[in-house]
């Protein structure tokens, strides 16, 4: 059993007892798998992994996908992506800025993340924390009239952050290529889903790649995604996580909104990162409807 203690009263549980580079019964994952639902952040101290030991345990979890800014792939596994401040020979060895706003991972694919993994190589001395938003807590918070309007209501999803149109500001999101770019297509989500594994609902993905509201005038849905973003990243629901060396944490993106923040660029920061992708997802018509909703300006 894991020894565990939760992170804060409202997300985030700690667990040690583990030890990830060794094979794990099926049990002893079942364990670890529950305690990850149950807590939407789950910290696992004191790891010492290969990058194949890291996409071994991953693994478990469901597919990795790897990201599309795949410059900074681990040489060793496509499916980790280097997140480093350093520098080598004056060329940048990872991802250096990963969003720093609140969004959630791979809500512009149509089959959207489950889990992100990160392992912590190399900790500043001072900031690189992650900022978690409860969306279950942010869903039951709202009044009983706009859970009513929100229901039925879908998001047009693509890659970037709404609040931010240029490529350049600190506030974007990581810029990505003309052949990237390509790869990126308009995804339509529920902005209320019930989460595939808890069945628990919570809002989803209200703040960074959602863009509009099919069937709804673009003013209009801004304004009401801005009014949801606003809500649902309260301080009360929010949780900063600080990481040591040897951590491996993994977070719920069905049920968590997060933000990476600013670190110094002299202050070296490195983390291994990988993204698991639900099971599947169900195609439908509003899959459709997306490309031909969204203005040409997205």
């Amino acid at each position: 059993m894991l020894d565990t203690r939760p992170l804060s009263p409202g997300l985030g549980i700690e667990a040690s007892g583990v030890d990830l580079s060794q094979p794990l019964s099926e049990a002893a994952f079942a364990d670890i798998e529950r305690t990850f639902f149950a807590g939407q952040v789950l910290v696992l101290r004191g790891q010492h992994l290969t990058p194949a030991q890291f996409v071994a345990f991953a693994r478990r979890f469901g597919p990795p996908e790897p990201h599309v800014i795949d410059q900074f792939h681990h040489p060793a596994d496509p499916n980790i992506l280097i997140l480093s401040n350093r520098k080598k020979d004056g060329q940048p060895v990872g991802l250096a800025d990963a969003g720093t706003y609140f969004h959630t991972d791979y809500s512009y694919l149509q089959v959207p993340a489950r889990a992100t993994m990160l392992y912590s190589i190399e900790v500043p001395t001072a900031g690189g924390n992650t900022l978690f938003a409860n969306q279950y807590a942010a869903y039951d918070g709202l009044s009983e009239s706009m859970r009513r309007l929100v229901a039925p209501l879908v998001a047009v999803h693509h890659y970037g952050n709404r609040k931010e149109a240029n490529d350049a500001s600190r506030i974007a999101a990581s810029p990505l290529t003309a052949e990237q770019k390509a790869k990126m297509p308009l995804i339509t989500h529920p902005l209320v889903r019930s989460h595939p594994v808890t069945g628990r609902k919570a809002l989803y993905a209200v703040s960074g790649s959602s863009y509009g509201i099919v069937r709804m005038p673009e003013d209009e849905a801004v304004a009401l995604l801005d009014e949801l973003a606003a809500h649902a990243t309260q301080p009360k629901y929010v949780y900063s996580l600080a990481y040591r060396v040897g951590d491996v944490v993994i977070w719920d993106n069905a049920s968590l909104l997060h933000s990476a923040t600013l670190t110094d660029p002299d202050d070296p920061r490195t983390l291994w990162r990988i993204t698991i992708k639900e099971a599947s997802a169900k195609l439908d018509a509003l899959d459709v409807l997306a490309p031909t909703f969204v203005s040409g300006s997205m």
